[in-house]
């Protein structure tokens, strides 16, 4: 690219040349020839006056009297009638450029100038004309080797930006380069990088989210098949395989609750839903991760409540928080459940040592763990409340407690009085 601009540039600076430069030629070189015709007609009138002076006066012209009035490089002829021809000067060889005046008392002066002289000035010119047009050929190289520059070296940053996109380097690098084109193109690059960027960026949580949500999940899925395997009780086997294809419905959830929040995380399928149910079910899910630890799981409050919300989003929020509490807390966990003006509140805590102080309101932030975890299901979990409208809040850091909140339905019947703890 950079030849061809260098190239285009130089023919057209040659054809200007070329179309200027011969005009200017022509018109110099008649210019000169003028000039010097009429050069020697001035001299040849002038010396004609100095002959009339004299000859008025009756003095003697002579030739050095005429020579000491003309330059030595032109050759004149004075006639008078009468008296001889007066020369002076060397007669040129070749073309001479010639000019005769009368003068009043019937005298002629011829003057004669070497052609020569002429070609000589109009070569000076033609150098001269030369070597400016040389001049502007090498400013017109110069000038497009910085132009070629300017719009090659901005091409081949854009083709690099593109291999690296290319390549799997989504990262912008925000260059402009000055000419509107080529900042339009780097614009749409960078745009395009950063949409990269999401993508991938999404991918990468999607795959993190669901090896943290299908785990649990799969390790029940898996214990349920482990006891049918063992037991030779019919009864058994269907329970078991029940509560099996329940967990598996569940797992189907969980995979497009995955998928919806990675396409768009402010997408929701909320509806009204009993929320002794989720409870129930989870805490039916998690009965035997919590027995095999030593603890145990209460839960109290209101009851026959209603929850505007994704019931399987729901499950999935109350399973990060006791999965949370059976990793970092201690003691028995206790869900308890509660109105507050037009919401639910659904409230896990446990007995241990809490959050601790650096995390603080860090807590939801992904990556960020108290202990050796990934750090991502209190991050999930709040996505997923903030989804269908809810929202996920640390209520206090020691003892801990984590509340749901979700908007509240009218009751199918009366509330009721609270209910006492019932262990699970």
């Amino acid at each position: 690219m950079r030849r061809r601009l260098i190239q285009s540039t130089l023919a057209v600076v040659l054809v200007v040349i070329a179309v200027f430069g011969v005009s200017l030629v022509i018109v110099e070189t008649r210019t000169i020839t003028e000039t010097a015709k009429e050069r020697v007609e001035s001299e040849a009138v002038r010396l004609a006056s100095i002959v009339d002076s004299r000859l008025l006066v009756e003095d003697k012209v002579t030739a050095e009297i005429i020579g000491d009035q003309m330059p030595e490089d032109r050759y004149a002829v004075v006639r008078i009638p009468g008296k001889p021809p007066i020369e002076v000067g060397s007669r040129p060889d070749g073309d001479v450029i010639s000019a005769t005046a009368p003068g009043e008392e019937g005298e002629t002066v011829t003057v004669q100038e070497p052609q020569s002289s002429v070609t000589q000035e109009v070569g000076r010119t033609l150098l001269i004309i030369g070597f400016v047009a040389l001049l502007a050929v090498i400013a017109a190289v110069l000038l497009a080797i910085r132009q070629a520059n300017r719009l090659a070296s901005p091409l081949t940053d854009l083709a690099e930006t593109a291999e690296r996109l290319g390549s799997g380097d989504p990262r912008p690098r925000h260059r402009r380069y000055g000419v509107p084109e080529l900042d339009r193109v780097a614009d749409v690059l960078d745009a395009s990088a950063e949409r990269i960027a999401r993508m991938l960026t999404a991918e990468r949580r999607l795959a993190a989210d669901a090896s943290h949500q299908l785990r649990t999940p799969l390790t029940a899925l898996s214990m349920r098949l482990e006891e049918i395997t063992v037991t030779d009780d019919p009864d058994t086997v269907k329970e078991e395989a029940t509560i099996a294809l329940a967990q598996v419905e569940r797992l189907t959830d969980v995979v497009e609750r995955l998928l919806t929040n990675s396409r768009d995380p402010r997408t929701g399928s909320a509806v009204t839903f009993d929320l002794d149910e989720v409870i129930t079910q989870q805490l039916a899910e998690w009965r035997p991760a919590y027995r095999s630890a030593g603890r145990a799981i209460v839960t109290s409050g209101k009851r026959c409540l209603r929850a505007v919300g994704t019931p399987g989003a729901v499950a999935q929020v109350l399973a990060a928080l006791i999965e949370n509490s059976l990793m970092h807390g201690g003691g028995t966990v206790a869900l308890r459940t509660r109105v507050t003006g037009n919401q639910v509140v659904v409230e896990v805590t446990d007995e241990g040592p809490g959050v601790p102080a650096e995390l603080g309101s860090r807590i939801f932030e992904r990556a960020i763990s108290g202990r050796n975890s990934t750090g991502i299901g209190l991050a999930v979990a709040r996505d997923l409340a903030e989804a269908d409208g809810g929202r996920l809040e640390m209520l206090q850091a020691k003892p801990p407690v984590f509340g749901l909140f979700l908007s509240r339905t009218p009751p199918r019947k009366d509330p009721g009085e609270e209910t006492r703890p019932t262990v699970r």
